[in-house]
């Protein structure tokens, strides 16, 4: 059995140890160590990565008693320096840790259980049985940086079956065997079996991201630690960005915000009403014919492109509307009061390297071949 390094000291990110053996497997080489401090994928968390000599570590999995280091190369039976990539356990412990003490505080708050839980690298996602609302969360996201600012100590240990008995503890499922409990003195008891930071200030800040209805409960997306410094960073980044486009100072963006979709809703009534009045403007250009009209424009807004093409089909036998570019491709609205467009519309798309339908009286859709193509085609189409 491989000794657990992890689990006697979480912050041990450099140490020796002997390959047992290494066998070629799926992705690289499976290595077993004699002892290891990485520590395999499990209780929703990642393994760790980082190298064992020159073989880096892609990924750690506990299969039939053995953990097995899957790396990029093989590696001889022998004694080898051993590095965990730092940065990442750090952050990993820093969340996982934060979870526990927002989970076990909402746990003791509000009696919700915690039912799932997932570490991804840009973010952890929790589901509690029941429904909190914005009001309860934010009081436990408050409280939960109240115990990262108070430095509660926490204890990873594995009780005798005793003692567990006698224990109180969080659990997502029935556990067999030795549990290892992680204790938040006053704050949480849950089993877990991920490596956690030594106290709750090591966790630096918990931050409650989003909330969303899931399976009659929530599910939450939490950072904490340096990943939250980050995302404040990135958040602060684009508020100053944001701040001088608008001209506004950062904490009036969201009324500037509201300013300015006010003014967008404005500008979008006055577009509408001059978009008809072109549209109307136009369809007087033409004359009656007994063939068809095609038009090409990028101006008229959705509702006006259909409105010009209802009063060209009435002048013609087809009439179509062709909006965009030849480098972007087109989209087409075509209209008709005396042809059944429906029955037509796979010929028109062969002619126009298109692809749309819709009712007998108008088809829509997009087109890729070049205006000149579309103008001389239904300049010559009988329908």
């Amino acid at each position: 059995m491989t000794e657990k390094l992890y689990y006697a000291d979480s912050h041990l990110f450099a140490f020796e140890a002997s390959v047992l053996s290494c066998r070629e497997g799926k992705g690289g080489f499976e290595i077993v160590l004699d002892r290891t401090a990485f520590f395999p994928e499990g209780g929703g968390q990642s393994a760790d990565t980082g190298r064992i000599g020159e073989a880096r570590v892609l990924d750690v999995h506990e299969r039939d008693g053995e953990i097995r280091h899957l790396c990029d190369r093989a590696l001889a039976p022998g004694r080898y320096d051993c590095e965990l990539d730092r940065e990442k356990r750090l952050r990993r412990m820093q969340n996982h840790s934060g979870e526990h003490v927002f989970s076990g505080i909402a746990h003791k708050k509000f009696g919700v259980e915690n039912v799932g839980f997932h570490m991804a690298d840009e973010c952890m996602t929790i589901d509690f049985d029941k429904e909190l609302d914005f009001e309860q969360l934010s009081e436990v996201e408050y409280e939960a940086n109240l115990a990262v600012r108070a430095n509660v100590p926490i204890r990873a240990y594995f009780p005798d079956a005793a003692e567990l008995a006698s224990l109180a503890y969080r659990s997502k499922k029935e556990l067999d065997g030795a549990v290892r409990i992680v204790e938040i003195a006053g704050i949480d008891r849950c089993a877990c079996c991920a490596p956690h930071v030594s106290a709750t200030g090591e966790i630096g800040l918990v931050k409650l991201l989003t909330a969303e209805r899931h399976r009659g409960g929530v599910r939450l997306t939490l950072i904490c630690g340096m990943d939250a410094i980050d995302d404040y960073r990135r958040k602060q980044q684009s508020a100053t960005a944001i701040s001088g486009l608008l001209s506004a100072k950062r904490d009036e963006i969201a009324p500037a915000v509201g300013r300015l979709l006010e003014t967008e809703t404005q500008l979008k009534e006055r577009l509408s009403v001059l978009s008809m009045g072109y549209a109307g403007l136009l369809s007087e250009r033409y004359e009656p014919t007994e063939g068809n009209i095609c038009v090409f424009d990028d101006v008229l807004s959705d509702a006006a492109a259909r409105e010009l093409v209802n009063r060209l089909g009435e002048k013609c036998a087809v009439a179509a509307l062709f909006m965009g570019s030849d480098e972007m491709g087109w989209r087409y609205i075509i209209g008709s009061r005396r042809v059944d467009l429906r029955t037509c519309a796979k010929a028109i798309n062969a002619a126009i390297s298109g692809r749309g339908g819709g009712r007998s009286e108008m088809i829509q859709g997009s087109a890729s071949a070049p205006a000149k193509t579309i103008q001389s085609w239904f300049d010559q189409a009988c329908f």
